[in-house]
């Protein structure tokens, strides 16, 4: 290889921050995670605490603690004052257990599968074109389900007005995170919870008395594809789309269509992909297994919408709501 010369060395034309920032997301990733295996959250969720305190509690040496807590602040999970460190905002809502959105579940399941994701492991899924198999047992999976939706189910009940729908069939309700949060805040509407597996039905149960919404939440076990729905004037179609190629979603969305009375509502609630489909960079993670496997479609909100106007629904309109997230809708005239 011959030597570069000067003449023909240029400035780089991109800043480099992006890479450095790839590399630091990945290190604070790990970073909360063992934080979280050692109950560092709760335990800073009683008070604020010392580093001295920390150490002990732990049973961790100054050094490494002092740096991963430098790391936790530099992720915005803590915050140092006086010598105290403490609960962000951020932290405290996702982070201790007695939160209505707790992250925490989705977490143990993402420590049950770090096997998974390694290099090794996502080398081979690429280059032997095999795939990646999450593990977790399916009550573990059902809880992780709940961390990821509580958030953003508190929060798209309020964007849109349902004070004319009755019944809402919430179908592959999983936890029961949406079906809750809709009867919390629409307490005129009955909520059919729909969904094949009766782990998830024993979960979504638990976390339906906890919110104290049983009387109004009825279960159903059956399979959305090839079972009919049970009786209702809106659909709820919550993280279900993504999951599959398009095929199977428009046969969804036409047997929705097909359920619903004139007047009946369909409610497409998921993290769209941006319109040229290449971001952003957390929903193309988040999809990346089933990518793999050939399972899931990358999907913008005007491809849902597309889905939706070619089932025959109409004033079709994309909303959206906290996060990443969307409510794409329609309305069978």
């Amino acid at each position: 290889m011959q030597p570069y010369l000067l003449e023909d060395i240029q400035k780089p034309r991109a800043d480099d921050r992006p890479l450095w920032d790839l590399i630091a997301a990945a290190r604070g990733y790990t970073a909360m995670l063992i934080a979280h295996d050692l109950k560092l959250f709760a335990y800073l969720g009683e008070r604020p605490r010392t580093l001295e305190e920390i150490c002990t509690a732990l049973k961790l040496a100054d050094q490494p603690a002092e740096g991963l807590l430098t790391m936790l602040a530099a992720l915005s999970l803590i915050q140092a004052q006086n010598g105290l460190y403490a609960l962000t905002p951020l932290a405290a809502d996702t982070l201790l257990d007695s939160s209505p959105s707790y992250f925490g579940w989705y977490l143990d399941r993402e420590i049950a599968n770090e096997a998974v994701f390694s290099f090794e492991s996502v080398k081979a899924a690429v280059v032997n074109n095999s795939g990646l198999s999450l593990r977790a047992d399916r009550r573990l999976f059902a809880r992780a389900m709940h961390s990821m939706s509580m958030g953003a189910a508190l929060a798209w009940p309020r964007a849109i007005d349902l004070s004319a729908l009755q019944v809402m069939l919430d179908v592959g309700g999983g936890s029961g995170a949406h079906s809750i949060a809709a009867a919390l805040h629409w307490p005129h509407l009955q909520i059919l919870w729909f969904d094949q597996e009766v782990e998830m039905l024993k979960v979504a149960e638990e976390f339906v008395a906890q919110y104290g919404v049983q009387d109004r939440v009825q279960m159903y076990l059956g399979d959305m594809l090839n079972d009919p729905f049970p009786a209702a004037d809106l659909h709820l179609f919550s993280a279900i789309y993504h999951h599959w190629p398009e095929a199977r979603c428009r046969l969804l969305t036409a047997k929705s269509f097909a359920s619903l009375q004139s007047g009946g509502r369909i409610i497409i609630h998921e993290r769209p992909y941006n319109d040229t489909r290449t971001g952003p960079l957390a929903i193309a993670a988040m999809t990346l297994p089933a990518l793999l496997r050939g399972e899931a479609g990358r999907y913008s909100a005007q491809d849902y919408a597309d889905m939706l106007g070619e089932a025959g629904f109409a004033d079709i309109e994309v909303k959206p709501t906290t996060g990443y997230w969307s409510l794409i809708t329609g309305r069978k005239l």
